[in-house]
């Protein structure tokens, strides 16, 4: 039987726009080290939504994909070498995104212990470090995809009024799947996108461009609210 994940992740694969790289969909040839890419991404993303289904309380949406983050590793805010156990050392265990084997899409050449994204490392070391269960919370992009300069695959981009707009099924579809979750935005475009949407919501800055001490305040706030509540 096809589990409502299942349908959500091939709902991400069907989509296709100019210059947005679907993680979940779309061969790199440049930068993937297989054609086996794509469905490698689509696994790890389907196990971290799957294990979160249920125990999940909060949802963090950002604005969009980057190529430092679910470019590779499939995931929202999380890096490569986050899943590949290289931040470790730091309180992020790969064990915390996901409780499968995991395996790199990009070529070991270019990173050899996979891309970084500091904005992932903000956010899992945050809440990790503060004691919260992965489980209980959710990261995903207002615009699920990775919007890039024209002919720059390795470049992240404001997505436009129209790729967020034609990308508003995706975000409705997540939000379904964890509909008893608080949501919280990471920054003004994310918020801006929820709130057009009707969506219930409170927003904190965004950790990029000097915000990342702002974030923790601000998200560890919200989050000892929640655990005052259990």
């Amino acid at each position: 039987m096809t589990s409502v994940i299942d349908r959500f992740v091939e709902q991400l694969r069907a989509f296709a726009t100019p210059n947005v790289f679907n993680p979940w969909a779309t061969f790199d040839p440049a930068h993937d080290a297989s054609r086996s890419a794509p469905e490698i991404r689509a696994r790890q993303l389907s196990a971290y939504l799957a294990e979160r289904r249920a125990p999940a309380r909060l949802l963090l949406i950002a604005e969009a994909a980057g190529y430092q983050g679910a470019k590779f590793s499939g995931i929202a805010m999380t890096s490569e070498r986050i899943l590949l156990g290289h931040l470790a050392h730091r309180g992020i265990r790969s064990d915390a995104v996901i409780g499968v084997p995991v395996q790199r899409s990009s070529q070991p050449a270019l990173k050899p212990v996979g891309f970084n994204e500091p904005t992932a490392t903000v956010v899992w070391g945050t809440l990790l470090g503060a004691g919260v269960d992965p489980r209980a919370w959710v990261n995903w992009n207002a615009f699920a995809f990775h919007p890039h300069r024209p002919a720059e695959p390795l470049s992240n981009r404001t997505p436009t009024r129209a790729e967020l707009e034609v990308g508003q099924p995706i975000l409705r579809a997540f939000l379904d799947l964890f509909s008893r979750c608080q949501v919280v935005a990471l920054g003004r475009q994310a918020a801006h996108t929820l709130t057009l949407l009707g969506v219930p919501h409170r927003a904190v800055r965004h950790p990029s461009m000097g915000g990342a001490s702002r974030f923790r305040a601000e998200i560890l706030q919200i989050v000892s609210g929640l655990q005052a509540s259990d």
